[in-house]
């Protein structure tokens, strides 16, 4: 019997889209037991906005956050995400600030870790990726799905065989905006297979009402893996459900390795969060709702409320429609970059400039700039030549690799720390997230708040 592996979300993605990752570990710990019985190839636990979020609004070490979680699973793969070359953050570390936090994260319990890059350019992924491999840990190499007229399954092949010449373990298509339509998804997976012969895991978000369809042409495709989110904190912006998907699978005649009995019990816990998170407001229903637009605008739904937020900030929501039609221009214009974080917030805010003071690029922000000299690798296609000259001015782009010109960072903030920083790990919270993780340490010298590894009561359920 095939085997089909499932990536339970609720922790890292699911968490993070539907309730801006404000789960803290306390309503994480009752229910780490039975997750570690359930059958999980893996669960996503870590990376993505959990570590920001942690320091930010939860007065939480992220550090601690994965060694708690790391203590419950004995029988569970830990999965990350990471950005490449800009860690956790936004912008680009050097090499030695992303090896020693690969190294860190494979210490502390993450087991595998997923490798993506904004502009799927390999140069910024192959640092993440060699860490990784060094440290005996699971390299996923990354595909950032989009749509343009250069993006395309032979492209999408052509960036998994130079992932696979890097040393990845796997391949994820990762669909950030529920993009991948049903027939694409089964071409993409089965062309990879065959092409690219590493296992194929499948990521998608059910923002547009797709996300279901795909995952059982995926599955006829034979794909290796899927993410799912547990019922209460499914669907909508999050992922398809995993008791769904798991009745599918088994319907399919897939072996799955979950125990449904288990399943379902997690699902009554995460049931009375989700109640809660309703009550509080911290759920919107909103982002419960299915929103088609993303097919034809691609837009995300992060990026879209950016957008309107800006809008009203300008009494301008009415223009909103120029907007959408403006960014598919701005797009082309940067090379067709696939509108994910930190590029989709770099061509939503230049489109709305660019309708807003009706003139195109009579204002421009200092991260398109950086993106067309190369400060976030290199662009998927083609940028026009006049036009980078006519925003660059004099300034030159990067030749080469923009990490290389990078020097090491992590000698320089642990003087800056001082006695603040009790580990390398903190060292490392600080150089990513510097505004929040400083405070954070500060209030931690001085007991503000409670050590949640140590000192939180809780019982299993």
């Amino acid at each position: 019997m095939a085997k089909i592996n499932f990536t339970e979300t609720v922790l890292r993605d699911a968490n993070q889209s539907l309730i801006a990752t404000r789960m803290p570990l306390s309503q994480m710990i009752p229910i780490l037991e039975k997750i570690n019985q359930a059958g999980y190839y893996s669960i996503e636990a870590w990376g993505g906005a959990t570590f920001d979020s942690c320091l930010r609004f939860l007065d939480e070490d992220p550090w601690v956050r994965l060694k708690t979680i790391k203590s419950y699973m004995g029988n569970t793969k830990i999965q990350m995400l990471l950005r490449g070359q800009n860690v956790l953050g936004y912008k680009h570390y050097s090499d030695d600030t992303v090896r020693r936090f690969v190294e860190k994260s494979v210490v502390n319990g993450v087991d595998i870790i997923r490798i993506f890059d904004a502009l799927n350019d390999p140069e910024n992924l192959e640092t993440a990726i060699k860490a990784t491999k060094e440290m005996g840990a699971h390299a996923q190499g990354t595909i950032s799905y989009t749509v343009s007229p250069v993006h395309n399954t032979k492209h999408f092949i052509k960036l998994a065989k130079e992932l696979k010449q890097m040393g990845v373990d796997s391949i994820c298509i990762k669909d950030m905006s529920g993009l991948i339509l049903p027939n694409t998804c089964y071409e993409l997976v089965k062309s990879l297979k065959d092409e690219v012969g590493l296992p194929v895991y499948l990521h998608s978000h059910c923002t547009t009402g797709v996300a279901q369809m795909s995952y059982l042409e995926a599955m006829r495709a034979g794909v290796d893996g899927i993410d799912t989110a547990i019922a209460p904190f499914s669907t909508g912006t999050s992922q398809p459900t995993t008791e769904s998907m798991y009745y599918a699978a088994v319907n399919m005649g897939l072996d799955t390795g979950l125990n449904i009995d288990t399943i379902n019990s997690i699902s009554e816990y995460f049931s009375g969060i989700k109640d809660e998170a309703l009550k509080s407001g911290l759920l919107d229903p909103k982002v419960l709702a299915v929103d088609t637009k993303a097919l034809k605008y691609q837009v995300p739904g992060g990026m879209l409320s950016n957008m309107i937020s800006q809008l009203k900030q300008q009494n301008a929501l009415d223009r909103l429609p120029e907007v959408l039609r403006e960014i598919p221009n701005v797009r082309k214009d940067l090379g067709y970059p696939p509108l994910v974080t930190p590029t989709s917030q770099i061509v939503g805010t230049q489109s709305v400039l660019n309708v807003i003071t009706g003139e195109r690029y009579k204002m421009v922000i200092k991260e398109v700039k950086a993106y067309l000299k190369g400060e976030y690798g290199k662009a998927p296609g083609h940028i026009d030549e006049e036009f980078r000259k006519s925003i660059l001015k004099d300034d030159k782009p990067y030749k080469g690799r923009y990490a290389a010109t990078l020097k090491p960072e992590f000698e320089e903030a642990k003087k800056e720390l001082g006695t603040l920083a009790q580990s390398d790990e903190d060292v490392l919270s600080y150089l990513i997230f510097p505004q929040v993780a400083k405070p954070f340490l500060e209030k931690r010298k001085e007991k503000f708040f409670k050590n949640v590894y140590k000192e939180v009561d809780v019982e299993p359920v």
